[in-house]
This record gives structure tokens, sequence and C-alpha cells, in this order.
């Protein structure tokens, strides 16, 4: 066997090839939100999200160090996950866009003893979360939550993949698997 030694990449390099990498990973769309203190809701788009484990049922989103809806998040202790459905684009577009007035241009409504916002037109499931962790790792934050409160109704969903929105698109009847 021959080995290639290979040459340091830089570490910028490194970063846009994982972000590449990324890209090419498809995965569905979700709003995160949360209120702070003086009930100011607070959100963002995130394609990070991880069913931790069902017992209890807990989630684990990704969120940028620094930003408004983490500060909520840790201040309310809880935050909320809209998974998104393939016509919620506009808002997933809205939310990722970091906009001032982004709960003035999605219709919303307060659910739940907290209060967190659950974008009723443009989710199809909704995850209520009291904050049991957050351990920063670089530049995000892993903010994990125990499931206090779950909804969801069977919708397409909207996916993120290769820097472009789309949608699920079952290639296989309906609880049939692939084998190879």
């Amino acid at each position: 066997m021959t080995v290639v030694p290979t040459r340091p990449v830089p570490e910028a390099s490194i970063a846009e090839g994982c972000r590449t990498f990324m890209g090419g990973f498809p995965t569905g769309v979700v709003v995160v939100t949360s209120v702070d203190g003086q009930g100011e809701p607070w959100g963002l788009t995130c394609s990070s999200l991880l069913s931790v484990t069902l017992d209890p049922p807990t989630l684990l989103v990704s969120v940028k160090v620094g930003s408004r809806t983490l500060a909520a998040i840790e201040e309310r202790g809880a935050f909320a996950v809209n998974l998104l459905h393939a016509r919620g684009r506009g808002a997933a577009e809205v939310f990722a866009a970091g906009q001032p007035d982004r709960f003035r241009r999605v219709r919303w409504q307060p659910r739940g003893d907290e209060g967190l916002p659950w974008l009723v037109d443009d989710a199809c499931g909704f995850a209520a979360c009291a904050l049991a962790d957050v351990r920063v790792v670089g530049d995000h934050a892993l903010v994990v939550g125990r499931v206090t409160d779950v909804q969801y109704t069977a919708d397409t969903p909207l996916l993120y993949g290769l820097r472009q929105y789309s949608m699920w698109q079952p290639s296989t009847p309906e609880g049939a698997l692939c084998t190879s």
C-alpha cells in the first residue's frame, strides 16, 4: 500500500469545504422561537435539529452564539421548534434574513404556559421544550430541551440542501423500504 502524504489545509479552506459538504446534506427546516423577559418574541430559521432521546422526549437545536433568540431561550428557559411544511418557505426566508419585524410578517400565536410563538400558517409541527442544557461549541450553542408539548399534522415538509429550498418527494410507495 502506498501512503500519499497530505499537506495541512488552511483552516478557512476547511470551513468552506465543510459548508459545501453539509450543503449536500438535505435536511428539514424549522423556525426556533422563544420569548424574552419583556414578552418580545424572537426566532430564527434552523436546519440543525436532532431528536436526542424519546425517554424523556428531548430535542437539540444549534443556535448561533450572540443571537437574540439564544438570549431569549436562556432568559425564558424554554423554546419552541416549528417544523415547516413546504408552503412555509416564506417564513423560512423571513426568519433566515434576521429582520427585526419578522413576527409582523408571519401569522403566529402564543402557545402553552410559556406563550411560545407558534407559526400557525407555516408549521405542520410544533414542539415546546423546557431548556435542559446549553453547550457552546465554537460559534454555536447546542441547545437541549425536554419536550413539554407537541403537535404534528401530516404534511409535505420543507427541505433545505445544496443552498436551495425543496420539498419531500417520495420515490417509493408509502411504507416501502429500499434495499440494496
